[in-house]
């Protein structure tokens, strides 16, 4: 095919992205993209099949909808990258007179098939992402499809790259282009990401994108793009093998993405925790531990503030820990603990006290109160033989005793207690109950009871065996009676 075809016609003949049917399938967690056969279209057949995957960028129903890996699919014998080349330079020279622009679109065209006769794919790169620049600095000049396109078959050449170093190079300038106006279609950038990350065998380079993927996203006010593949985190650490400190930017960034976003307090307060953990207290972390605080009250304020959550082991963790000595954040200290470790009379007494702080974190006392109370039927739960009379609960959260039942059917729902209530005798038998901190004392008990269930399970395999022996003997006797 000549290289002289009209630029429209030419491109869409040599390249086609097709879209597969998911780039994701969330329950096997496997990557799944799809090509067609040319010779008949509704014939499918798997290209790609590696765990993990990069999540789906959209919501459910657009990740079903839309949500699409990219697959270059050549359906000429020209090289998609030499029609991207030509495309690409006719745009940035469309404005110019012939005599003008054919000798420079010529000229790119051969420099273009040097690189690629010579497989130098990272001159390859830096040359097709100098021609796309006008694409990416006025997409409106090209339709967003042309657009995922070219950007497509770029981020192509990783898998040509002749080493891993190349490759990530290559990726480098790509993130640097894709990344340099967020503000501008920031989620076909985003697509592009995720199909670049998918493209990559390194797990550095994997990190490296998605990385460069949350700066886009929060750049360019696109989070909700993002956020859905928030809940792979863990499979995508383990997979990359990030050492402590890339793992703390990476909790970091998302926390700061889930903060402004309404519903996700849970989230938020989990990925908190989670960069709170990375500081060990160790000499290494000594020097950025104070840089911490913020999120460390954050996350106080955060778990006192919500209605659903009973268990924090801020308390524990080094970044927490800090607080008690600190000046300014004592205070903040000392809620936690009581919240985690108290009653809710010594919560009164703290809001006499302080009520202008907790007025100041946006704290309502009547919330605190509520969920005082559940934390205190929690601390009777720990501290019980098994059974709770009335009395200790109206005393202890201050409640009248026809309410004592309303409040053992609300901590019920919110399932942080399991419990039987004998009315006859004013008593309730807790069977189960959710600890307010997990530490090492815990540990320990739970140890103990296993020992203890050991123990028992023991016993009963030998009195069981004791029994059948007993009773093969009684049996051999009897029948010696017999003859």
């Amino acid at each position: 095919m000549s290289f002289f075809l009209t630029r429209k016609v030419y491109f869409r003949v040599c390249t086609r992205v097709y879209h597969g049917p998911s780039i994701l399938d969330p329950t096997a967690g496997v990557l799944r993209g799809w090509v067609t056969d040319r010779r008949n279209p509704r014939n499918l057949a798997p290209v790609s099949s590696r765990p993990p995957p990069i999540p789906s960028p959209a919501a459910a129903h657009a990740q079903r909808r839309n949500n699409k890996m990219a697959t270059i699919v050549n359906t000429t014998e020209e090289e998609p990258m030499l029609a991207v080349v030509r495309f690409t330079a006719e745009l940035a020279w469309a404005d110019a007179g012939p005599e003008v622009a054919d000798p420079e679109v010529t000229r790119l065209c051969l420099e273009a098939q040097e690189h690629v006769l010579a497989g130098r794919w990272l001159d390859m790169a830096s040359l097709m992402l100098a021609s796309a620049d006008l694409l990416l600095t006025s997409p409106s000049r090209v339709p967003d499809k042309d657009l995922e396109c070219v950007l497509s078959v770029i981020c192509s050449l990783v898998t040509k790259a002749g080493s891993e170093d190349q490759a990530l190079q290559i990726t480098d300038i790509i993130c640097a282009k894709l990344t340099q106006q967020p503000d501008d279609k920031p989620a076909l950038r985003l697509k592009v990401l995720f199909s670049l990350y998918n493209l990559l065998p390194s797990p550095y380079g994997k990190a490296f994108v998605y990385k460069k993927a949350l700066e886009l996203a929060t750049a360019g006010k696109a989070a909700e793009y993002i956020i859905p593949s928030f809940k792979n985190i863990d499979s995508f650490v383990s997979e990359w093998g990030i050492g402590n400190l890339e793992q703390r930017e990476l909790y970091l960034a998302i926390t700061r993405i889930l903060k402004d976003h309404k519903g996700m307090t849970k989230d938020y307060f989990k990925f908190l925790n989670k960069y709170l953990a990375t500081f060990k207290g160790s000499d290494d972390d000594s020097a950025t531990i104070g840089d911490a605080k913020e999120e460390a009250v954050a996350a106080i304020i955060e778990f006192v503030k919500s209605s659903n959550l009973f268990q924090c082991d801020l308390l524990n963790m080094s970044a927490g820990a800090q607080l008690e000595k600190d000046e300014k954040y004592q205070l903040v200290y000392e809620l936690l603990k009581i919240f985690l470790t108290k009653r809710l009379d010594s919560y009164l007494e703290f809001q006499t006290a302080n009520s202008a702080l907790l007025k100041d974190y946006g704290l309502v006392h009547e919330e605190c109160i509520t969920k005082m109370r559940l934390m205190s039927l929690l601390d009777l739960s720990s501290h019980c033989s098994g059974e709770i009379p009335y009395s200790a609960i109206t005393e202890s959260l201050q409640i009248n005793d026809d309410e004592v039942e309303q409040w053992i059917v609300k901590a019920i729902a919110f399932k942080i207690l399991d419990c039987k209530v004998d009315q006859l005798n004013q008593t309730i038998i807790v069977s189960r109950h959710t600890e307010r901190i997990f530490g090492m004392p815990q540990w320990q008990g739970l140890r103990t009871k296993l020992g203890v269930w050991r123990g028992n399970i023991a016993g009963a395999i030998n009195t069981i065996q004791a029994n059948k022996v007993t009773e093969e003997g009684t049996q051999a006797m009897h029948g010696l009676m017999i003859r």
